[in-house]
């Protein structure tokens, strides 16, 4: 049987560097954003490198789909699934995912916000993904009677190894402490768009520093992190901690 772990998560969130801590593990095979091409072809959004993307990717939502719920690259047994949830376009959603295990990984909006502007325009709050998300963890919540996973990227980084091990067993899957470290440079799954977003990741080989107070932001920068607040709060109240 394969374990489909759909981990859910906006951008600029360590999210690459959980795919990369996934793929350390020598039972699991990993998915790089599956769903951003239909998503760019569909929306027609000016992120950076989305002809590329487009050109690389299956962008039929309905296949995608098809192939993100069958048989997993290479066998493997864990099947980890970077997805974010303002991707899914169309009718496609997370209630086209029941076989999967679902996660949520948050990050404090004005970490994100300060991240997100320096790699490109942010024009409005959904950008983020932040409402979806807890959209996406509420409708789990609802469907299984149960709270799904949740993990603060700020928790991660103070102690890799505590929160990990607890996200492991949440996912009903085996600790490995090999998902502490990896090999620094690119990953064979990195989407198209991995040479402008990925950079910090690809000259790691672990998990970063924890971070420090909160960045400090203005005009309308500050409105959109404002705005994601309380969406992140939500999520913050289910996180687990080591």
């Amino acid at each position: 049987m394969t374990i489909r772990i759909a981990m859910w998560s906006g951008p600029r969130n360590i999210s690459t560097a959980m795919m990369r801590s996934f793929s350390s593990r020598a039972d699991c095979a990993v998915s790089d954003e599956p769903f951003y091409g239909a998503f760019l072809e569909a929306t027609g959004e000016p992120h950076p490198m989305a002809a590329e993307t487009v050109a690389t990717m299956d962008c039929d939502w309905r296949s995608v789909l098809a192939t993100q719920s069958g048989d997993p690259p290479g066998g493997e047994p864990v099947w980890y699934q970077k997805h974010m949830p303002h991707h899914m376009v169309g009718p496609v959603g997370i209630a086209d995912m029941p076989d999967h295990r679902h996660a949520f990984l948050i990050r404090a909006p004005e970490r994100v916000v300060a991240s997100y502007r320096a790699k490109n325009e942010l024009r409005r709050p959904e950008m983020l993904g932040f409402a979806q998300l807890r959209r996406y963890f509420e409708y789990e919540v609802e469907r299984t009677g149960s709270v799904p996973p949740v993990v603060d990227s700020d928790d991660i980084l103070a102690d890799p190894a505590g929160v990990l091990e607890k996200l492991c067993l949440a996912l009903g899957i085996d600790w490995d402490p090999a998902m502490l470290a990896w090999r620094a440079g690119p990953h064979p799954k990195d989407g198209a768009w991995a040479p402008h977003w990925y950079d910090r990741v690809n000259a790691s080989t672990g998990f970063g520093d924890p971070p420090g107070s909160l960045p400090t932001l203005e005009g309308g920068y500050r409105a959109v992190a404002d705005a994601c607040r309380a969406d992140y709060e939500a999520l913050r109240h289910h996180a687990i901690t080591a």
